[in-house]
Formats: C-alpha cells, structure tokens, sequence
C-alpha cells in the first residue's frame, strides 16, 4: 500500500474546540508521527502541527473530519516521497 508523508496544519480560533480536535486525532492515532501544539496567547489561537505517514485518503479523510470541526481552519502539506507498507 502507498503511503505519504504529510503535515496538517490547524489553526483553532475558540479554545472550546481543542477537545473536539484532540478526540479526533486520538481516533487516528495510527497514523500520526509526531504533533506540536503552541497556544497563541496574544492572538487568543492555537497553532497545531501533526505530521502523519498514512494512505492518501486517511490523511484527507483525517484533514476533512479536522476541517468540519467549528472554529478549526486546516490546510495540508504533502511529501513527495511515496513508501509502501
């Protein structure tokens, strides 16, 4: 199976949806290589980086569960390196 390499980006502008975030990349735990997290005070934002290794379609099925969630803006950034599992 092909895998990539990505980096979702999110940037959360209502502190209450941080839990709704956390409990969705907790469901995709398999998939996540690393995460930083940096509360953003003087802005009132968090800034939340997860790198993944995983299919296409779970990182976009991942980006897109993170992209409904209120108040999370994401974007994401794919590898070039394609792997195989």
């Amino acid at each position: 199976m092909e895998t990539r390499v990505a980096v979702i980006s999110a940037i959360v502008d209502d502190r209450d949806a941080v839990e709704e975030l956390n409990a969705v990349l907790h469901e995709y735990g398999d998939i996540v290589i690393g995460r930083m997290g940096l509360p953003y005070r003087k802005k009132g934002i968090h800034i939340i980086s997860v790198a993944v290794d995983a299919p296409q379609d779970a990182i976009a099925a991942l980006s897109g569960k993170i992209g409904r969630i209120a108040h999370v803006h994401v974007k994401t950034a794919y590898s070039g390196v394609i792997g195989h599992d």
